[in-house]
């Protein structure tokens, strides 16, 4: 294991400490309280998952796993359940290679998320890996309400060395983002990321807003590979899944950046989203440093969840 992965690692493992104690003793007790396997042994099990803010859909669907998995190897005592109720957990957040394309094309990334979730934290975090990778980035800081964006995109930017193209306070997001498309393309930039405003409460100018940024790339930049990614914190639980079913009715999403996980004692929600919605949770963040956002591996993430710590 690389370094940075060992690092990224242990902060996974501390980080879902708290999800672990709210979910994972639970489960441990139900294994080791339950002589046999029936029906109120599912039912505690199906409990403590949707305690754990796992979800009703997926729940469900990995009780149902679970259930033909135990069928199938003929298991009879409960602690041996462990291993496959880990398996189907995993199944259910698989999401496959395809889902990083953008990082080997000419490509847009979408930036979404109300404020305070940490996005453009994420965009400078996301900024900085591809920059590590030796791409040419390009941010442009569309989010033209926040006084304060800008400042702090324009920080992340130069910590990445990343360009930054941004209009003024109370500037039109689209003509932000017209500008930035004719600068990446004339410094040839692999990767443009764009912050958006995050405004919920006002649904009808958010999607009028989303509208016309996409209508500029679809115009402008049509060659673009075009990635959606609404950045959703991990500590609010079920209102992260309310808020990305709102999105997801003004926007096409295409992947979850999760932040805040090593605070939160809801890290099932990755799980929950995914099958919810069924939009790939694509990237995790566990801390404040720019090595602490990383892809979401749900092997990773399942054991991290199940690690006992020394």
């Amino acid at each position: 294991m690389s370094e940075e992965k060992k690092g990224f690692w242990g902060r996974l493992v501390a980080g879902l400490s708290k999800t672990r104690d709210n979910i994972v003793s639970g489960i441990d007790s139900i294994f080791h309280g339950f002589t046999n396997i029936d029906d109120d042994f599912y039912e505690e099990l199906e409990e403590i998952l949707i305690m754990g803010d796992l979800g009703v859909h997926a729940t469900m669907d990995i009780i149902e796993d679970l259930k033909e998995k135990v069928k199938k190897n003929h298991i009879k005592e409960p602690v041996d359940c462990k291993e496959f109720l880990i398996e189907s957990i995993k199944e259910q957040m698989d999401v496959g290679q395809a889902a990083y394309e953008f990082e080997h094309k000419t490509s847009v990334v979408l930036v979404i998320g109300v404020n305070g979730v940490g996005k453009t934290t994420t965009i400078g975090k996301l900024a900085g890996k591809l920059r590590e990778q030796g791409k040419k980035v390009v941010l442009a800081a569309a989010d033209t309400f926040r006084a304060a964006a800008g400042e702090q995109l324009k920080e992340w930017a130069n910590r990445a060395e990343a360009d930054l193209i941004g209009g003024q306070e109370g500037s039109d997001p689209a003509a932000v983002v017209y500008d930035a498309v004719a600068a990446t393309k004339s410094r040839k930039a692999d990767v443009l990321l764009v912050d958006t405003a995050g405004r919920l409460h006002n649904k009808k100018n958010l999607m009028e807003e989303l509208r016309k940024i996409n209508r500029v790339l679809e115009r402008e930049y049509p060659e673009a590979h075009r990635e959606t990614l609404i950045v959703l914190d991990g500590t609010t639980g079920q209102n992260a899944l309310a808020q990305a079913k709102e999105f997801k009715d003004v926007t096409d999403i295409s992947g979850i950046v999760l932040t805040k996980m090593d605070g939160t004692a809801k890290g099932g929600i990755a799980v929950a989203i995914q099958a919810e919605l069924g939009i790939p949770v694509k990237y995790i963040g566990v801390g404040e440093s720019i090595d602490d956002l990383q892809k979401f591996n749900s092997d990773d993430f399942v054991n991290a969840l199940f690690t006992t710590e020394e």
